[in-house]
């Protein structure tokens, strides 16, 4: 089945994390890849010492795309098209029973994969494995493939009091 955990509310991330959780304690293999993030979070390290949880690789550190050179755009573009297509090549074989694609519509918003690529993708996915998208800005046309979907939805954060995001929390 296809989960969207999607908006500009905290939770996204943890949702993901809990539900990979969840399947590898009951004996499923998950493969976790996080795009438009780097490897210094604390997830990674927590799920790293998961035995069925695989990580796919993610840069020592990202900027926000609007920090970013044009040089760093173009690395982070080609990261991204790799992780995406990996995932998806090793979904088709059928090695995993869960896949996370975990910030991946603010890949596609920030124009670092296309929307008709994953859209693709959960077209031809085998249908015994559960898929899993987060980020903030779904179509209606990846909305309505959903099996499960919530919307985190922002009424408070420290962010807009000026409080940058704080490791062990929010990373």
């Amino acid at each position: 089945m296809l989960h969207i955990y999607y908006g500009y509310g905290k939770g996204k991330t943890t949702c993901a994390v809990g539900i990979a959780m969840r399947a590898a304690g009951s004996d499923r293999k998950v493969l976790f890849s996080q795009f438009l993030k780097g490897n210094d979070s604390g997830e990674r390290r927590s799920m790293e010492l998961i035995p069925n949880i695989t990580l796919t690789p993610c840069p020592d550190h990202v900027k926000f795309v609007r920090d970013m050179t044009d040089e760093e755009k173009l690395q982070c573009r080609q990261h991204c098209r790799n992780t995406f297509e990996y995932c998806a090549k090793e979904a088709l074989v059928g090695k995993y029973n869960m896949v996370i694609f975990d910030e991946i519509f603010i890949a596609i918003e920030n124009n670092m994969l296309s929307e008709s690529e994953l859209f693709d993708f959960l077209a031809n996915a085998p249908k015994n494995i559960e898929i899993v998208l987060t980020g903030h800005n779904p179509s209606e046309k990846i909305l309505k493939l959903a099996d499960y979907c919530t919307e985190m939805r922002k009424v408070a954060h420290p962010y807009d009091r000026g409080i940058s995001a704080r490791k062990g929390i929010e990373f």
